[in-house]
C-alpha cells in the first residue's frame, strides 16, 4: 500500500465519543462557553476594528460563524478555496450562504504562481518532501491569506488548544507579527464535544464529511479519514510527523519569517 493511499477503515471512531447527548450539565457548561466566546468577539469588533474571520468551514469555525452572523457583528467573514477542495466543502458554503442569507468573501491561489508550481514540480508535488507541500500551502492558502487581511486590524480563527501537538499551549489572543495584527482564537479552550453540542443545539450547517470520521478537513489530497484510536489531526499530512503538520497560516516559522 502506498503511503499516501488513505487507512481501510476497519474499526471506525464512533460519534458518540465526540457528540454526547445534550444532557442539561452539557448544556448549561456550554452555555457559559458561549457566553464567553460571544463576549470576546464583540470586545475584538469594538476594540479591534477592521476585524475579519478566516473561515476553513470546519466545524470549529462554523461554530464561530454562527455567533458573528447570528449577532451581526461587525466583522468580515471569509474563506480561502485553494482549488483542491472536497466537494462536500464546497457543498457547505452554498448551503451556509443559504442558511445566513449572506456571501462569504473567497479568496484564491494567484494564478500564476500555481500555474508555474504544478508546471515545474507535478499536480501532486505535496507528497514528494515537507518543503514543497509547504511551498504548495504558501501559494494555496498563504498568499491569499495575506491579501485577505490588507486593511484588517485583526483575525479571528477557529483553532482550539486540544486540536494538535502544535497548538497544545494556543492562548485566547496572541500577536501575529508575519501580518502585524492581533489573532484571536475565541474557542481556544473548547472541547470538541462542546463544538458539536453547540452545532448540534443551534441547528448549524456542517460538512457531511465529519460524519464519515474526518474531524480535521483541508485539501481532499491531503485529507483522509482516521482509524480508531487516532489523534484528531492524524488524517492532516499524515506521511508527515505530527511536528510539521501546519499549512503556513498558523505556523510560528512562517510568521517569524515573514513569508
Amino acid at each position: 500500500m502506498s503511503r499516501f493511499t488513505p487507512l481501510p477503515q476497519k474499526n471506525p471512531p464512533q460519534n458518540a465519543a465526540t457528540r454526547p447527548p445534550l444532557t442539561p450539565e452539557l448544556l448549561q457548561t456550554l452555555a457559559g462557553k458561549v457566553a464567553a466566546a460571544e463576549a470576546r468577539l464583540r470586545r475584538i469588533a469594538r476594540e479591534h476594528a477592521p476585524a475579519a474571520f478566516a473561515s476553513s468551514l470546519g466545524a470549529e469555525d462554523m461554530a464561530l460563524a454562527d455567533m458573528i452572523l447570528k449577532n451581526a457583528l461587525p466583522i468580515r467573514v471569509f474563506t480561502l478555496d485553494t482549488g483542491r477542495l472536497h466537494p462536500e466543502t464546497c457543498d457547505l458554503l452554498a448551503a451556509a450562504e443559504q442558511h445566513y442569507g449572506r456571501h462569504f468573501e473567497v479568496f484564491y491561489p494567484e494564478h500564476t504562481a500555481l500555474e508555474h508550481f504544478v508546471h515545474t514540480y507535478g499536480i501532486n508535488a505535496f507528497y514528494a518532501s515537507v518543503a514543497a507541500r509547504r511551498q504548495c500551502c504558501h501559494i494555496r492558502k498563504v498568499e491569499p491569506l495575506r491579501r485577505a487581511l490588507i486593511g484588517c486590524k485583526s483575525w479571528i480563527t477557529g483553532m482550539r488548544a486540544q486540536q494538535s501537538a502544535t497548538r497544545q499551549h494556543l492562548a485566547v489572543q496572541e500577536v501575529d507579527a508575519g501580518h502585524g495584527l492581533e489573532k484571536f482564537n475565541p474557542l481556544a479552550d473548547w472541547s470538541e464535544q462542546e463544538v458539536w453540542a453547540y452545532i448540534r443545539s443551534n441547528n448549524v450547517p456542517y460538512n457531511p464529511l465529519h460524519d464519515r470520521f474526518y474531524p480535521s478537513i483541508g485539501c481532499a489530497p491531503c485529507t483522509r479519514a482516521l482509524a480508531a484510536g487516532e489523534d484528531i489531526r492524524a488524517g492532516r499530512w499524515w506521511w508527515e510527523n505530527p511536528e510539521t503538520k501546519e499549512c503556513g497560516l498558523h505556523s510560528r516559522e512562517e510568521k517569524d519569517e515573514g513569508r
